[in-house]
């Protein structure tokens, strides 16, 4: 991507880019939920993020600095796509180290390894002398029924796969119609471009803060309270925000949108994961996820549409819009998963 010289081959490298770390993030969500015990699933979620989000200040920063330089001849945009890639792989030789989940092991009849990993783990945790007669690995084992991609629209499954479905369209309007679009909204306010992209930096520290702040109380409340209470919280930040003019309180409210637009994103990954059960997690995850890659797409074009048609207020009102949908559909669909082991939700 980064050696690129036409628009063709920079979305093509980017596309597979894109494959990649979406197969990533449900990987890994997959396996945080399969590896830590439900008591302290949703902190384990939010240190996750935290880690995760450290990116976004630190890419901010790059692009706030690179950008509009030209290092050793090369753009500095090259430059911030070329650190990423190179940061990927630190990651790929992390991994070598991790161990596999239990769960996916015996549901594949390995069930010795599943049992080496849970007394190594086990013991590291202080925990070997508290596992319960029947193991998560060997619960796995009882049921080894093989279900195809097509049974995800069946019962029992529909009606969660829908319910998720429609929540990652609408709650990806929230995320991303503030997070990818702060500098252009803060334009629209009056701001100039340089001083936008200075606030969208300080604005950027909350994305690793929150999640940590939220970690507080992740495994004090169901998941459900947790992301519809962001989204009530979203709605009002985000309502201020569209009418406010002064750069610091627009720094404060965009600050706190961040903050629950992070804390949201924590609790429905381990949410939709939680959900579902072993044979069909990642898979099952991956098409409910996939719903808001899709509307990560289009949502750009129609934040764009409501700019230019009502302003910053219009913006805010379809993403009222879509984050309304979100607290309804959670209120009154979203099962209670605090505190069960996985299988029995």
């Amino acid at each position: 991507m980064a050696c690129q010289t036409s628009p063709e081959g920079l979305l093509f490298w980017r596309f597979l880019a894109g494959i990649g770390i979406g197969v990533e993030v449900i990987t890994i969500d997959a396996y945080i939920t399969e590896l830590v015990p439900s008591r302290m699933r949703g902190r384990a979620f939010a240190v996750n993020q935290s880690i995760m989000f450290v990116a976004v200040p630190v890419v901010a920063f790059l692009a706030w600095w690179l950008v509009p330089l030209a290092p050793y001849g090369v753009e500095g945009w090259r430059w911030v796509v070329l650190i990423g890639a190179a940061a990927s792989m630190i990651i790929w030789v992390l991994r070598l180290f991790l161990p596999e989940s239990p769960l996916w092991l015996a549901r594949h009849g390995r069930n010795e390894e599943a049992l080496r990993i849970l007394t190594t783990l086990e013991a590291a945790s202080g925990g070997a002398g508290s596992r319960p007669a029947t193991s998560p690995a060997r619960q796995a084992v009882r049921s080894t029924t093989n279900v195809s991609f097509a049974d995800l629209f069946r019962p029992p499954y529909l009606s969660l796969v829908v319910l998720f479905m429609v929540f990652n369209l609408c709650q990806a309007f929230g995320f991303y119609g503030f997070a990818n679009w702060v500098p252009t909204l803060l334009v629209e306010k009056g701001i100039n471009v340089t001083k936008s992209l200075q606030y969208s930096f300080i604005v950027a520290f909350a994305y690793p803060i929150a999640p940590l702040l939220a970690s507080s109380f992740a495994d004090k409340f169901e998941r459900r309270w947790i992301i519809a209470g962001a989204c009530v919280a979203i709605i009002v930040f985000g309502m201020a925000f569209a009418q406010l003019t002064e750069p610091a309180l627009l720094i404060v409210c965009g600050v706190l949108l961040t903050a629950c637009n992070t804390t949201m994103s924590y609790a429905y990954h381990a949410y939709q994961t939680e959900v579902f059960p072993t044979q069909i997690r990642a898979r099952a995850s991956g098409l409910v996820y996939s719903m808001s890659r899709l509307s990560a797409t289009f949502s750009g074009f129609i934040v764009a549409y409501m700019l230019k048609e009502g302003g910053v207020t219009g913006v805010f009102g379809l993403i009222t819009a879509a984050m309304l949908i979100v607290v309804i559909a959670m209120a009154l669909f979203g099962p209670n998963v605090r505190g069960k082991p996985l299988d029995a939700v």
